[in-house]
Formats: structure tokens, sequence, C-alpha cells
């Protein structure tokens, strides 16, 4: 009677918004419960390691605080009060509210917003069959990629780079815009590996002291949104100093005679200037580069999020193609893999009912949109009628304080499908619970790496939650939509999908556990021609045309220079706001992810920002003290950190917190932009001038 109970041990996936896209190692119990998550060994990107929040992810699943039954609101708009409903009433009344919205305003006055909250395509890309089926206002996703892939791709022509295992047999790996501690911890993996067996160096180019710039070899320290500056002077150093490889820039890229007389007024010195890195640092950081032709250019999200991000994305990544790189093993650029896959997910999104004349809405401009900016809505009906799933957007979304005036709207209704108590379920006028991902069939693709994976389903769902899909699926029946997907299951829409992809079947894939991905050597390192017709990498891409998936417009006023540069157009501090704020990410939470869990929350403590202790001294801030940071968008309270890891005039607020963590209940993004990033859109999060006082009534915290 006292033999303790062994778990079996199941093959699954990680489902978050991260590259890495783990593959992993479930302890399960019976059919209710999970214990330990680990890493799986034998992946070879994976590798056994995994970060600590998913680890524990038994705090996440098992969580008294789970959403276990529908609800809907009884009190005003963001009071929290809810009541028990059923779900037929709950799916009825979400049917009510749409077909209403449709006869008073059409279809378009209906918008389903959704995001990364899975990365599954089954329960995250469903919703879009849902949309098709019923004409209802498309949903242009710019919240993250938008600025980084168009960056990259300028170069390449398409988005894929080196096997990023290849890091292990690299020289030097340039760890470049992300803080993999915190958000990748595989790239630390492969990058140590390649320092351990090969002796190579590690260079991390961030905009403060983090975990990943505390284990690099030359941490190369710079303001927000100064990349192309710093990227500049380093080709400037290889074509000065005879390290760039004539041969190769002949054979493969677009204009390199040009380009090199374009960097001969781009020295350190005036790098230095404009990044505050020191010409020294610049330097050394060159003579690396140059020194080391297996050089591996690991570039992350983190500094596209600035108003000049994708010249800067694509700054970073000509750094390998001026000393040819790419022809090396452990040598080249990556940044996301996403054009290995070629999954035709017709099935999942129901594409074959798109109606091209459909207006299509900014994700990121959520608040111009539901407060009725005509711009924004393109002239089109009011949204009154959304079903959101896999988001956040009263806490994750830019310019909060006009999101949170648009879901206030009496008019609007809003369906959100959640696992808890976001701050956008709060908004909603009807709550739904979800299930998580131990809790129903999926697939996924690794970004980061190289996979294809699949995610059964381990457990039953706590109370009454259900899936994305059978939500979706039960909405169609009763608002008419009509479509194949509609009447699948998740494993018969998987199978579906790999076959017509070209990858096999369901059960092949779940017999393999995965599927490696990668293309062979010359066609990862383009030894055979860039993703162009004229097999070139462009150092002077085509801004208007670069081949990125795009909406009808671009944004670009001032245009965006011809070959790499420092392109003004960031927020730069002035007389009124002296300081600029990057919102980076915590390593305890993932976007608005983990936030709930008791670990995390312990270990982070409280929201705070990271202030030089000589700007604190210029405002009379002392470590621990409440300060206020603002602009013309809001204001936000938060604890000061006094920290030297940063450039003078820079803070950091790692996020992304609750807004109910603050005293005021405003979250970090009262403070961010939703203004479009050029070319393709995007939002701007690390771009942000504010001002700082120390709080003159401090406030109870929560």
């Amino acid at each position: 009677m006292n033999q303790a109970v062994r778990p079996r041990i199941v093959a699954s996936v990680c489902p978050h918004d991260c590259p890495s896209t783990c593959a992993l190692e479930v302890e399960v119990f019976g059919n209710r419960a999970i214990g330990r998550v680990r890493g799986a060994e034998d992946n070879a990107y994976t590798a056994g390691v995994i970060c600590a929040k998913v680890a524990r992810y038994a705090e996440r699943v098992h969580h008294p605080d789970r959403l276990k039954e529908p609800l809907r609101r009884i009190g005003p708009k963001g009071s929290g009060q809810f009541a028990p409903i059923s779900w037929d009433d709950a799916l009825d009344l979400v049917a009510e509210n749409f077909l209403r919205a449709e006869r008073a305003h059409g279809s378009e006055a209906i918008w389903p917003y959704l995001y990364a909250g899975t990365m599954g395509y089954v329960m995250r890309d469903g919703i879009h069959r849902l949309r098709h089926a019923k004409n209802y206002s498309g949903f242009f996703s710019t919240i993250c990629v938008n600025p980084a892939w168009t960056g990259f791709i300028a170069g390449t022509g398409k988005l894929a780079g080196a096997d990023p295992r290849e890091m292990a047999q690299s020289d030097l790996v340039v760890i470049w815009g992300t803080n993999a501690v915190n958000t990748q911890v595989n790239v630390m993996t492969h990058a140590t590996r390649a320092r351990k067996q090969r002796g190579a160096k590690i260079v991390a180019v961030d905009i403060y002291m983090n975990g990943t710039m505390r284990q690099a070899d030359l941490p190369v320290l710079i303001r927000p949104g100064t990349d192309g500056a710093l990227a500049c002077a380093v080709m400037h150093c290889l074509f000065r100093d005879d390290k760039a490889d004539w041969d190769y820039l002949e054979r493969y890229t677009d204009a390199p005679r040009a380009f090199a007389e374009h960097l001969r007024a781009r020295d350190p010195a005036w790098a230095a200037r404009i990044t505050g890195a020191p010409v020294d640092t610049i330097e050394e950081f060159a003579r690396l580069v140059g020194a080391n032709k297996r050089a591996y250019f690991r570039l992350g999200y983190g500094f596209s999020r600035s108003r000049n991000g994708a010249i800067n994305m694509h700054a970073a990544s000509c750094i390998a193609a001026v000393t040819g790189a790419w022809r090396y093993e452990g040598g080249g650029a990556f940044h996301n893999n996403g054009a290995i896959f070629h999954l035709n997910a017709g099935l999942i999104e129901g594409t074959d009912l798109r109606d091209p004349a459909i207006r299509m809405l900014d994700q990121s401009r959520i608040g111009a949109i539901l407060t009725g900016d005509a711009d924004a809505l393109r002239d089109g009906p009011p949204v009154v009628a959304m079903l959101i799933q896999n988001t956040n957007p009263v806490s994750v979304a830019p310019d909060q304080e006009a999101v949170k005036r648009g879901f206030a709207r009496g008019d609007l209704f809003v369906c959100v499908h959640e696992q808890f108590m976001t701050d956008t379920a709060k908004m909603a006028d009807l709550v739904l619970p979800a299930t998580m991902f131990v809790e129903h069939d999926d697939f996924y693709t690794a970004g980061g790496s190289q996979y294809i994976l699949f995610g059964p389903k381990l457990i039953d769902p706590p109370g009454e939650c259900r899936s994305n899909h059978d939500v979706i699926c039960a909405l169609a029946q009763r608002l008419g939509a009509v479509h194949a997907g509609f009447g699948m299951t998740p494993r018969e829409l998987i199978d579906a999908t790999l076959q017509k992809s070209g990858w096999g079947t369901l059960a092949e894939l779940e017999a393999k556990r995965w599927i490696d991905c990668q293309p062979d050597f010359a066609a990862a390192h383009y030894l055979d021609g860039f993703g162009y017709p004229d097999r070139k990498f462009r150092f002077k891409p085509d801004w208007p045309n670069v081949p990125f998936r795009r909406w009808h417009r671009t944004h670009q006023s001032p245009p965006i220079p011809q070959f790499p540069d420092h392109w003004d157009v960031i927020e730069e501090a002035d007389a009124e706001h002296p300081f600029r704020l990057a919102t980076s990410p915590a390593r305890g939470f993932l976007n608005s992810s983990f936030t709930e869990t008791p670990t995390s929350l312990a270990n982070e403590r409280r929201p705070t920002v990271m202030i030089h202790p000589e700007d604190a001294a210029g405002v009379a801030v002392g470590e621990g003290d409440e300060v206020v940071l603002g602009n013309r968008r809001g204001e936000v309270r938060l604890h000061a950190r006094l920290f030297e890891g940063v450039r003078r005039g820079v803070l950091i607020a790692e996020s992304l917190w609750p807004n109910s963590a603050y005293a005021d209940g405003r979250g970090i993004n009262t403070l961010t932009g939703a203004d479009p990033v050029a070319p393709f859109g995007g939002a701007a999060f690390h771009d942000n001038k504010v001002w700082l006082r120390k709080a003159a009534f401090p406030r109870a915290f929560n």
C-alpha cells in the first residue's frame, strides 16, 4: 500500500513562443496529472536542456486558479464580477452577438484576434478557418516578427540560415539581440559546447549586462536602436584590415565595392558616438570576426524591436557575407528557419475560403482600432464583436491606455478563451476555460532549430476546459460556417496537413517523435546562391519588395537608407524625456505566461526598472525607491533597481507583469507606442523615450 506510484514518461513538445520549441519528456500519473518535465536528451538541439519555467510546468497545469468553467460577466467591465454559465448557453451567446453584429454592420465588424500563446498549428491557427468561412475582418500579425524577419530576408532572400547546431562547431559565436539565458537557453548549450571543445570565443551584443552578456568573452554594450551603427563599424574594420573575402563577395553579393566605399566614413569612432560602446571594444569585436572564419551570428528578435529594427537586423546579417563565413561549417548567420518547413496549412486555416477583398486589421494597432481610428479601421465599420484566443492584448499590446479604452466600450462584445483570468479576460463579457498543451493533440515547428514535432494529449483537462479547436468547431456550427476542417479531429487535421506538405503521416511522426527538416550544407549555407533570382546576397535591398508576407501598404518615412547604416528614426531622448526605455523579457516569464506560477513570482518579486546609479543620483532616487516613468502615452509606477550594467540614459524594465502588479494598475506597455515600424509594420517595444521621477506619494504594491 505504501509503494510509490511510478509515472509514465511520455514524449511531448513545448508549445510556447520560444524559438527552441524543445522536445520534452513528461512524467504522467494516470490520466489527470503530470509531474516533472525535462528536455529530450536524444533531440540534437534540445540536448536534454530546457528552461526552468517549463521544467516546473506542473505548477501551471495544476494551478488552483485555472479557469475550469464558462463565466458570464455580471458586473461592470473590468470589475472581475462573473457568474457560471453552461457551455451551450455560452456558445449560443457568442453566436447571437456575432450574428447581431453582422446584421447591423456587416461581417467585417467581427474581429477574431489571436497570437502565440500556443505555437501549435491546430490550436493557434484554426480561428482563421472561422474568419475565412464567415468573412470576418482579417488579422495582420505584426507584434513580433515583421521587422526581424524582413531585415534578415532583405539580405538572404529567404528565412533560413546555417544549422543552429553548428554553433558547437564554431570558433566564434556572436549572440546578438537575444538574451538567450532568459529566452532561449539552448543557444547557450551549443555556444558553450564550442567554447569547451574548440576554445571558441563568445561575443554578446545587447543593451544591458544581462545573463548572456555576463557569460560572454566579449560583451558589447550599446544603446537601444544603434545596432546598425555597430555593424557598419565592424564591417568598416574588416574592409580596412583586408579581412573581407573578396572572392566570396564578387561571387555571392550584389554591390560589394560600392558597399565598401559607403563604409569608409563609418569607422569605430563614428559608431562609438552613436552606440556608446568604446572604440577599443568595437575594434576587438572586429578583430575577432576577422580572425575567425568559422564565425556564427545568432541574431535574435530583441534588437529588431525598434523603429529602425529591420535595418539593424539586415546590417548585422551582412557581416557574415563580408567575411565569407557562410563557406564554413560553424559559420554564417541564423535568425529563424521558417522557410524550410513548407507546410500546407490550408485545411487548418481554411485558406480556400479566403476573400482577398476583406480588410486586414493590424494586430499592434488594436488600441486605435477599438477606439474608432478611421485609418486603423481602414475606413471600414467599427469592430463590435471579438473572439480572443492565445493572447492577452490588454497586457501585451502597445499603447495600453488606448487598448483599455477600447475594451471598456459598452457596445463591444468580447469572448475570451483562456487558461487564467488575465487582464484581457477581466474585460470580457464571456470567459471560456481553455486546455493546456498536455490536454490536447497538436503539432509544432521549431523556428530556432529544424524540427517538426508532435505533442499528443497526455491527460484529461480539469473541470469543463475545452480546446481551441473544439470551441471553433462548435461556434462554426451555430454560425452556419461550412468547411471540411470543422468536421475533423485535431489528429485528422495534423495527418492531412503533414501528407499535403510532403512530410509523411501522423503515425510516422508519432513513431519518430520529430522530423529533422534541416537542408543539406550547401543549401543551408547558400553555396548554390541566395534566395533572389540572381542568387546574390543583398547589401542594397529593394526594401518595398523584400519577399516578406505583407499587406497592402508599407511604412517608410523618411526613406530607408540604401545600404546598412544607422537610421535615425528611433525615439531619441530629449529635454522633456531624458531616458530611453526598453521592456526586455524577464527570465521567469514568457510574455504574459508564467506570471501566475508561484516559483516565477517568487523569483521575479515585483516590477522594477534598472537605472544607472549616476542617473539615479541625478534624480535623487535610491535603491528600491518607488518611481514614476512617463511620456505622452501615460505613466507607470514601479521600483528602482540601481544597476551599472546599462549605458547612461538607458532604462530596462524586465517584463511582462500583469497590470494588477503595478500600484496604479497600469502595466509597462502604457509607455510603448503602436505606430507601425517600417517597412511592413511591427511594434517598437524597446524604443521609448520617457521621463523618470521619484514618486511623491509612494503606494502599496500587491
